[in-house]
């Protein structure tokens, strides 16, 4: 079973790192279609980590939290999320600037919608066209999440699953209205002015605790019951 986790670990830290490349290759990607060109010119436009990864918030903050427990040091209570380099993106190159900085921002927790329903029709069509193949892949799901099971896991539906659970999660996450991520862009938009440049006064410290400590719960909230309806899904296949 030690044996599982750490594959399971090395799955999980190489499935999130693919979600941060995507989620930010998509805000680079909508930005040129609708006329800001900044990202394209840097190469964003890629799913080449070496053109997202942020040292700390792609892999050391991530490998503490997929790795700490085997060496038994455990962080945020399972939360598993990241980030990678912000997007440049200068909203003046737009035509429709508030519509189009909405569009851009909102692509990056679109595009982890997708992988999870990429990863979602997978599970099915395997659970359908393999010989037992509902019964194995239900089994592998749960067994995945942690919900024990006698049977060895199958390894395309624990990447899949995994890849619901991350993309998930990076999607609940980054539309919490926190700055600098993307629910706050959405929000400022929103705004009047003068209650966008208190918004803009908030210490990225205070940014920090709250994606923390009280992004956790809020996420918890939300991730529960759509891996249930996952689940649910499977399960009625």
């Amino acid at each position: 079973m030690q044996q599982f986790d750490f594959i399971k670990a090395v799955f999980e830290f190489a499935i999130l790192i693919f979600s941060l490349c995507v989620h930010e290759c998509a805000h680079a990607w909508m930005a040129s279609r609708l006329g800001d060109q900044t990202a394209r010119l840097q190469g964003r436009v890629t799913l080449n980590p070496a053109y997202h990864v942020d040292p700390i918030g792609t892999l050391l903050f991530p490998a503490l939290m997929i790795f700490g427990p085997f060496i038994g040091f455990s962080m945020f209570g399972g939360m598993l999320v990241g980030w990678a380099k912000p997007t440049p993106v200068i909203t003046r190159n737009f035509r429709k600037i508030v519509r189009d900085d909405n569009l851009t921002t909102l692509a990056g927790p679109a595009s982890n919608l997708l992988i999870v329903l990429i990863a979602f029709v997978t599970l099915a069509v395997m659970a359908v066209a393999m010989p037992s193949g509902h019964a194995l892949v239900v089994s592998s799901f749960i067994a995945t999440l942690g919900g024990g099971g006698m049977v060895t896991p199958q390894p395309l539906v624990v990447l899949c699953t995994l890849a619901i659970l991350i993309n998930l999660s990076l999607c609940f996450f980054n539309l919490l209205p926190v700055p600098p991520l993307d629910g706050s862009r959405v929000v400022r938009n929103m705004l009047p002015y003068s209650a966008v440049q208190q918004y803009d006064r908030i210490p990225i410290w205070v940014s920090y605790l709250l994606m923390i400590f009280v992004g956790r719960y809020i996420l918890m909230a939300f991730l529960g019951p759509s891996i249930g309806l996952v689940y649910y899904s499977l399960v009625h296949i």
